[in-house]
């Protein structure tokens, strides 16, 4: 008898992940509100000066997606560490990093999607030019599925390590300097009149790396905390 399909397989790993989302939703939405204190902050600290806060907006946008994506790093893989879920995932007859993917798309779309979609809002709280709103969103649609893959090998190397919320965040954060320069400096370039398009090149090109090198990086980094 044959094992399940790899669709069918992650069909029923993204249908459980929805569901554990949708059990705590209130959870799901830290990301976006976090996101919105931050950018509400700036304006309240800086004063209400248009031309001031559209200067710095690309980069405090970017800050705080950065930011927010390291709020659910931590529970990644840690209620599957808890009730024995992980171990079960090891054992499942489809490779582990076709699991650990669609586990990504899924926190991707929960937690960076919402967060994308809201960004022509948290623009307009900063006085964001309208013409760099293009730029801005084919920065952030390149660069979060890279946060969430590159913090999904991260979270793999501590999964074994109790309360390991600062250690993540030390390990995580400089490996995700690289898509904040090219993501906010994007924007930065066509503010100044400069090529941008480089920049989202290179975000393309990290994605295109990372959606073959992550799953396999996280699954390996697994079964060591696990063996």
């Amino acid at each position: 008898m044959s094992g399940p399909s790899l669709l069918a397989a992650g069909r029923a790993q993204a249908l459980r992940d929805l569901r554990l989302v949708w059990r705590r939703r209130g959870d799901a939405a830290q990301p976006l509100l976090f996101s919105l204190m931050v950018v509400a902050l700036f304006p309240l600290a800086l004063g209400a000066d248009p031309q001031q806060l559209a200067r710095i907006a690309p980069g405090v946008l970017w800050v705080a997606v950065l930011l927010s994506g390291l709020l659910t790093l931590d529970a990644l893989y840690r209620s599957d560490v808890d009730d024995g879920s992980l171990e079960q995932m090891l054992l499942a007859p489809v490779p582990l990093a076709w699991l650990i993917a669609v586990r990504v798309g899924v926190h991707w779309l929960t937690t960076a999607l919402p967060l994308v979609l809201a960004t022509p809002l948290l623009a307009q709280l900063l006085y964001l030019p309208g013409d760099l709103l293009p730029v801005l969103m084919a920065s952030l649609l390149l660069g979060t599925p890279l946060l969430s893959l590159v913090g999904a090998v991260v979270a793999a190397l501590t999964v074994g390590i109790r309360r390991s919320g600062m250690l993540l965040a030390l390990l995580a954060l400089p490996l995700f300097l690289p898509v904040l320069v090219f993501g906010a400096g994007s924007v930065m370039a066509a503010a100044q009149g400069l090529p941008w398009a480089g920049a989202l090149l290179l975000l393309g090109a990290g994605l295109a790396l990372a959606l073959v090198l992550a799953p396999l990086a996280a699954a390996a980094a697994v079964r060591i905390a696990l063996s």
